[in-house]
């Protein structure tokens, strides 16, 4: 029987537009790109945030229909539920890291199909809707890259081309168009060294380099399922910490307790519940550990 009952069906598309912001990125050994700050003075009632322009990362355009399809948080339509699952989710990441400085993370899953992209890219998307947040998404599923797909780009480079070939990290980072301080680096193409090249010097040489550049951003890595390669679990010791994403009524308690022991020396911030029933507003079913649903309870998306 199942560890978890119920399950959020969709996560249609939640993304308030305003104005466009390029974050800048990269490694330090790349030559730094000077931001240009236009800060507006804000009222008692409000809080705006400077506006930032750089020259590094290039915009690309992104497809609103294929971002619609895959379930992505964007600005129109999109259920009240969803979006503040998302943001209820962000809360309890920044609550659980901000204090100690920690902001590289991994988000995994025990199997695959469970959601761990789709919850990597929206919970991507909410951080950096925060006013003093940005976000670098890295795909480090170098066995099947998909990030740049569910936003509907179209690239063939990525980090397998930064880790194999020297393909400069500036050359390789997208801004994607209308997500305001939000960076992604692409995957690339399909290794069959993906272990071997997460596990790499120069891809821990890399983290540290991401994680130091800019104080206020969050490095989230999406890394192959836990329980089916050995990426993630190599690649645990470089990052402050992990985020794995079970999907109700499929995951089993045993694949949990598997991840809980895999992961005991690392700092496992919690199980995000994926695609879990929503009963009323701001009430879902939650999972006891023998698998029976218990009372309502107030949504909480992160638990341990």
């Amino acid at each position: 029987m199942s560890f978890i009952d119920k399950a959020l069906e969709k996560a249609k598309a939640l993304h308030k537009k305003e104005d466009k912001r390029v974050i800048p990125s990269g490694p330090k050994k790349l030559p730094a790109d000077t931001p240009s700050v236009n800060a507006t003075i804000p009222t008692e009632r409000e809080v705006i945030p400077p506006e930032i322009f750089y020259t590094l990362t290039r915009t690309v355009a992104v497809d609103p229909e294929v971002m619609r399809r895959n379930r992505l948080i964007t600005g129109g339509g999109v259920e009240a539920t969803v979006a503040e699952g998302y943001k209820l989710l962000r809360t309890h990441i920044l609550q659980r890291t901000k204090a100690e400085g920690h902001n590289t993370l991994i988000i995994t899953g025990p199997q695959q199909g469970e959601g761990k992209t789709l919850t990597a890219i929206n919970l991507a998307i909410s951080i950096a809707q925060e006013v003093n947040q940005s976000v670098l998404l890295v795909d480090a599923d170098l066995r099947s890259p998909s990030i740049h797909r569910c936003f509907g780009i179209r690239t063939r480079e990525g980090l397998v081309d930064y880790l194999t070939a020297g393909v400069p990290i500036s050359e390789l980072l997208i801004h994607p168009e209308g997500f305001d301080k939000l960076v992604i680096l692409p995957g690339g193409r399909p290794s069959r060294q993906a272990a071997e090249l997460i596990n790499s010097p120069l891809m821990a040489d890399l983290v540290q380099e991401l994680k130091h550049y800019y104080p206020n951003r969050y490095v989230l890595f999406d890394l192959p399922p836990l329980l089916t390669f050995a990426d993630a679990l190599a690649f645990a010791p470089s990052v402050d910490g992990v985020v794995v994403v079970v999907e109700a009524g499929r995951t089993t308690s045993e694949d949990i307790e598997r991840c809980q022991e895999m992961l005991k020396k690392f700092n496992l911030l919690g199980f995000v519940l994926n695609k879990l029933e929503i009963l009323q507003p701001g009430y879902y079913y939650y999972p006891s550990r023998n698998g029976r649903a218990l009372d309502k309870k107030p949504r909480f998306s992160l638990f341990k």
